[in-house]
């Protein structure tokens, strides 16, 4: 079935598979002033460009032209805003690809669909940005919490895909796994220099191999 023309496309609800609780609410950001919601915005690109692991709270404050107080009002320390911030911009990328999917699209276009906006989270990714983010304590349970939610998701429209005969029966949980883990696998700093491409379309170019094999079978 195709969405009418002016209509919003059907969104697709996937029961039982819940995102990663924010570390930062929407209703605690919203207690934020404009100020601090505008350091959010700019501390995402900082840290994710990398260099900010030999920096104090003063010198991150320094350089982004405001008080420390104002910094100490949105996480108390220089390791939780960090992972904030991290947070924050996987759980934005995370609503929009869900946001972006067509439930009236097969579940293996839709998928394919949903790993090319995910893995947008690895789009800017720096070796010094992953080497920096792997000391912050939490860190891995941040990312695993994320990939883990990717991995439900690609596994439930993996799932869709064999009911509805559109591939044959397969082990979705260890396909989903490997979908789910291919950017992070290609930002690793070990890996980043020897592939020929960014994280991002390593990812989206692998992903399409194992989509495109589970369709000729």
């Amino acid at each position: 079935m195709i969405a009418s023309a002016g209509r919003e496309p059907a969104r697709l609800r996937f029961p039982g598979v819940r995102p990663p609780k924010p570390l930062l609410p929407p209703e605690a950001e919203k207690r934020l002033t404009e100020r601090q919601r505008q350091l959010l915005d700019v501390l995402e690109d900082l840290v994710v460009r990398g260099g900010l692991a030999e920096l104090t709270m003063a010198e991150i404050a320094a350089g982004v032209n405001c008080s420390l107080r104002t910094l100490y009002g949105i996480s108390p320390s220089k390791d939780e805003l960090v992972l904030a911030v991290v947070d924050r911009r996987l759980n934005r990328i995370g609503r929009a690809a869900i946001a972006s999917l067509d439930a009236t699209l097969p579940p293996l276009e839709t998928l394919r669909r949903y790993l090319g906006a995910v893995n947008e989270a690895v789009r800017p990714t720096t070796a010094e940005f992953v080497r920096d983010f792997a000391g912050v304590p939490g860190a891995r349970r941040l990312f695993d919490a994320h990939e883990g939610y990717v991995i439900a998701v690609a596994r439930n429209l993996l799932e869709r895909a064999v009911a509805e005969g559109q591939i044959e029966k397969v082990d979705t949980a260890a396909v989903a796994h490997v979908l789910g883990s291919l950017g992070r696998e290609f930002s690793r700093p070990e890996v980043m220099p020897v592939i020929s491409g960014s994280p991002k379309e390593t990812a989206d170019a692998l992903a399409e191999i194992l989509l495109r094999g589970l369709e000729s079978n």
